[in-house]
Order: C-alpha cells, then structure tokens, then sequence
C-alpha cells in the first residue's frame, strides 16, 4: 500500500489505488502541550469547571401493573448513564444513597441527601408506572442545599408503555437536567451516530444512539459505501460510494428510506462534507487530474474548485460556527497535513507540521479541531497513531489517545464536551467515544468491523 492509498480520505485508499506517490519522510514538529495546554483545551470544550455532584435515585413504581419492573429497569439504567456520560456531574455512587428513596417531593429528606455519605449537591428522583398501555412519568430535580426553595425542575411525560418509550423518556429527562446545570448546553442523549459496519457481508452505513444502542443498518447497497456525513437538519446522509460505475458521493433520505438523486461529479469523487445550513457540500475529486476540492450546491449544482495544487487534497471540513473556513487535507508540502482555507479558497495556512495529519473535525464552537496524527513518521520512528485536539487560534495541541492501536477519524459531539473516533486496540476496527479532555474511553459497538463515525448536528 502506498503512502498516498494511505491519506486519501482515509477511505478509498484501502480499496483504490489511484497511483504512487512517494512522500518525503519528515519528522520535524513545532507544537509542544504541557499540562497548561492540557488545561486550556479542558476549560475550552467546557470540562474545566467544577463538577456538580448530583445523585440520581431509581425512580419508584406508582402503579402495580406487572410490567413496571422491566420498565423502571431500562428507564434507571438510562437515566444514570446519561447523567454519567454528560462530563459535567460528580456522581454519586447509589452505594451511599439512603435506605428511604423518595418518589414524591414530599418524601424528600434533603439533609439525607445533602450531608454525607451522599452528600449531594443536587438530586434527581420521580416515580413510573403503567396504567392501560400508557407509561406515564415524573420526575425532579431538587438542589438539597436549598431548604427554602430546593425544586429546580418538574417535568412529566406520558408514552406507550415499552421500553423504547421508557429509554425515550429517559433520554428527555436527562437532558433537561443537563441543560439546567451545564451551562444551558443541551445535551447529546437524542442524538445519533453514522458509521461504516461490514457485519452483514458487504460495508454498509448504519446509525445508533450516542451511547451504541439502537444499532441498525440504513442502507442495502451491497457495494461499499464510506465517509458517512449526517446532514443537520438529521434527514440524509451524504457517503461515498464504491461500486461498478466507479468511486462517487451519494446522499441517502432517512425520510424516504432511500438513495436520492445526486449527479455523477467525475473522476473519484468523496469525502462529502455539510455545510452548517444544510444547502451546500464539500468534497474532493479526481475529476480534472489530481484530487482537488470543490464546493456545490446539495442538489451538485453550482460547482465551484477551492484548490488548484498538483498534490492530494481531500478531506474537507466546514467551520460549523462561522461557516466561512474549510480544513482540509494536503499532500502539497510531503506527507499530509491539515490546512485551514476560506470557503473561497483563499488565505491558506497550514495547522500541523511533520508527521502524518489526516481526518480533521471542527467543534461545534470553531474553536478546536481534532484530528489523527502519527507525529514521529517513517520506517523504525517511535509512536502510533493517536487522537489529537488543536487550539486554531494559539495552535497549541493536546494529545487524546496514547498508543492503544490505530485511533482515526475523530467527530465532535454537538454539545463540544464529546468525540467519537475508530480505534484498532481491541483487536479490528470499532466505534469509541470519549470526553473531549480523553478521559471516559469506552467502546460502542462490538460486531464485525466498524469504522468511519459521525455524529449528528444534534
């Protein structure tokens, strides 16, 4: 395989050699990330402050119906994930709850709940029960420090009794408390994660929940389908496909259940990119020699090429905040590295410095870009291929993920506090996600191979 199969998106290199293209080995590298930078990047995606330490009590069955028990358990155990998985609580482990836990404000014994062992700072607690075919729902949010005025928030929620209803349910009362002590952030329990999964024979995209439930194959293609983009307003997904007519960009309706109409672009076209508002795409393409990257309408109309270098460029990103920069991939300098252009494809400027710099994300707030970096390249060089984030403004870095395998293609989730990547530790390739600061690492998927994540808008 040649180094040039290697970067072209990440992605049709594994499947098409397009030619060779022999990379100048350079190991110089000019950014440096202590724990000040460490720090910085924390207190940037909002992970800097001091955690809010909240206990999470089982909510309480409020009806007799006998299928409570399934239910409450698939509700309880979703709602502490949640809560667990924001990066914002301190939770406090249900072995120092209380013997007595309430279901109602009434039974609420704040000092209980606020001294220690518990010694929470805020609760969450309600009750469930099944009445008919209905699920219906309360829940709480108290601040157990605050005997005069201690509710926060009240809500309740009425569905069809079933355990999706019930992780439903959860995932809403979740974020409401996310969003009430993170910051008026919401969180990311409803949003959804594309990937690349082979486990039915052929490379398929598929979609979860940002936690690796719900898994489930989108399209029936048969061929290989790559690069999968969530469009964000959450209805398509744009992706390249590989097949006998050659290497394109299709886009798939979530809505319709079904492929919609995209022109043939021409040569190898992929890496498929959203703008923020939804009408325009980025994407590379072979279409005049060389890859090169180019900007269209979503419909494929109004093309307009962004670079003109005879080198690979591949890979675009759209600011999300602004909307008016791409990073990109470059092979112009030697081996690839990340850029940074405006949308007109002005004012170029180069990010990373030596090694090997592919798949660049932007967070949600413009702020940081993550991306996989081998930093020390070429035959016997020391390191591996690792998860790293990057300031745009200071250029200063910190890495994420240290020597577990192959750990590639970063995306943010939409609150900023989250990336999901493709790691190679456990064995093949599958779907992990962790805090933004990289701590919380945590594999979701497990069948067959998987790669290629990205996570919704919202």
């Amino acid at each position: 395989m040649t180094h040039y199969t290697r970067y072209t998106d990440n992605i049709v290199m594994r499947y098409k050699m397009m030619r060779r293209l022999p990379w100048l080995f350079s190991l110089l590298f000019v950014f440096t990330a202590g724990a000040s930078a460490q720090d910085w990047i924390r207190t940037g995606t909002g992970l800097g402050v001091e955690k809010v330490r909240l206990a999470a009590a089982d909510f309480k069955a409020s009806t007799a119906d006998p299928k409570n028990p399934d239910l409450q358990k698939v509700f309880n155990d979703t709602l502490f994930n949640d809560l667990t998985s924001a990066g914002i609580f301190d939770m406090v482990s249900k072995s120092f709850f209380p013997i007595q836990q309430p279901g109602t404000p009434q039974e609420v014994n704040l000092g209980a709940w606020g001294n220690p062992p518990p010694n929470a700072s805020m609760l969450a607690f309600g009750n469930m029960g099944v009445t008919g075919s209905d699920l219906a729902v309360q829940g709480w949010l108290f601040d157990v420090k605050n005997s005069q005025s201690p509710q926060v928030l009240g809500k309740q929620y009425r569905e069809s009794a079933s355990a999706e209803s019930a992780r439903h349910i959860a995932h809403e009362f979740a974020n409401e408390i996310i969003y009430r002590l993170g910051g008026g952030i919401n969180g990311i329990t409803e949003s959804k994660i594309a990937f690349i999964s082979n486990r039915t024979g052929h490379k398929e995209v598929w979609l979860m929940d940002y936690d690796g439930q719900n898994q489930r194959q989108v399209t029936h293609l048969g061929s290989i389908a790559l690069s999968p983009r969530i469009s964000p307003d959450g209805t398509k997904i744009a992706f390249t496909s590989m097949g006998s007519s050659g290497v394109d960009l299709a886009i798939w309706s979530l809505e319709l259940n079904r492929r919609v109409t995209f022109p043939r672009i021409g040569g190898t076209t992929s890496s498929a990119a959203w703008s923020p508002d939804g009408t325009k795409l980025a994407f590379s393409s072979s279409r005049t020699g060389d890859p090169e990257i180019y900007i269209s309408d979503d419909t494929g109309t109004n093309l307009k090429r962004l670079t003109n270098y005879r080198s690979t460029d591949t890979s675009p990103v759209w600011n999300p905040k602004t909307a008016a920069q791409i990073a990109w991939v470059t092979g112009r300098g030697g081996l690839p590295q990340i850029y940074i252009m405006d949308v007109d494809g002005a004012n170029p400027q180069q990010l990373t410095e030596g090694g090997y710099a592919v798949s660049p994300s932007w967070s949600p707030n413009g702020q940081f870009l993550a991306f996989s970096w081998i930093r020390h390249y070429g035959p016997g060089a020391p390191g591996a291929q690792d998860i790293y984030v990057m300031d745009i403004a200071s250029r200063q870095w910190v890495q994420l993920t240290h020597d577990g395998g192959r750990n590639d293609f970063p995306s943010w989730s939409p609150d900023g506090r989250h990336i999901v990547f493709q790691s190679s530790r456990s064995g093949g390739d599958q779907i992990w996600t962790m805090l933004a600061d990289g701590t919380q690492q945590h594999v979701l998927t497990s069948s067959g191979h998987n790669s290629q994540p990205n996570w919704s808008w919202k």
